[in-house]
C-alpha cells in the first residue's frame, strides 16, 4: 500500500516546520500554494486514506468527490501546540485508513462496508448484511454463480433453506438498486446463473 500523506494548503509556515521534521513521520509531506494549485494537481488521485491541512474551510475543495470533511483538518484556532498538532495529524490518519480500507469500489458505486451503504454520485442506499455477502461473493467470482453455488457459499448449506429462499434475496437486492439508481445491470441474471459484470 502507498505511504499516506498530509497535504499542506496556504500554510507554509506550518509546512516549514513539518518538513524539518520529515524524517520522523510515517507520511509524506506536501505544500500547495492555493486551492486550484493543489486541486489541479491531485483531483485525479487523491486518496481518502490521506489528509489535507488548511487554516479555513473552502467549497472548492469538497466539489471534487474524493474530499470530504473528514479528510481535512481545518485548523482555525491558532497557536497550537506542536505534539498536539502531531498527535491530531496521525489520529486522523489512522482514521481515514481505516475509513478508506472499509470501502470498496464496484464500478460506479462505492460500498461502504462497516455502514452497509452502497452509493454513486447522486444516492445512497442501505443494504442488509446479506445483501453486501451477495455482492462481494459476485464480485470476487469471475463467472457466472448459479443458485445452488449461492446457497452454499453465503448461506452456508443448510437442508431447510430452498432455492426459492436465495432467489427471492436476490431479486429484492437487483429491485433496490434498480429504484435507487435506476440500474438493472449490476447484477446480471441468465440462464446460468448471477454475476457483476465488471465495467472497464
Amino acid at each position: 500500500m502507498s505511504k499516506q500523506s498530509v497535504s499542506i494548503i496556504e500554510f507554509s509556515e506550518l509546512y516549514n516546520i513539518l518538513y524539518e521534521m520529515k524524517h520522523s513521520f510515517a507520511f509524506d509531506i506536501y505544500n500547495y500554494t492555493n486551492f486550484n494549485d493543489f486541486i489541479s494537481k491531485t483531483e485525479s488521485n487523491v486518496a481518502n486514506n490521506s489528509l489535507i491541512i488548511l487554516q479555513q474551510k473552502d467549497h472548492l475543495l469538497f466539489q471534487n468527490l474524493k474530499i470530504t470533511e473528514s479528510t481535512t483538518l481545518i485548523l482555525d484556532k491558532l497557536p497550537v501546540k506542536l505534539e498536539k498538532l502531531i498527535d491530531l495529524i496521525n489520529s486522523n490518519l489512522i482514521k481515514n485508513k481505516y475509513e478508506f480500507q472499509s470501502k470498496l469500489n464496484i464500478n460506479q458505486y462505492v460500498i461502504n462496508l462497516n455502514s452497509r451503504i452502497i452509493s454513486n454520485n447522486v444516492n445512497k442506499l442501505r443494504l442488509t448484511e446479506k445483501e453486501i455477502k451477495i455482492i462481494l461473493f459476485l464480485n470476487k467470482e469471475n463467472k457466472e454463480q448459479t443458485i445452488t453455488t449461492l446457497q452454499k457459499l453465503v448461506w452456508g448449506y443448510s437442508s431447510d433453506l430452498d432455492t426459492h429462499t436465495v432467489e427471492t434475496h436476490i431479486y429484492r437486492l437487483r429491485k433496490k438498486i434498480k429504484d435507487n439508481f435506476n440500474d438493472e445491470n449490476f447484477i446480471i441474471n441468465s440462464n446460468n446463473g448471477y454475476t457483476i459484470q465488471k465495467l472497464i
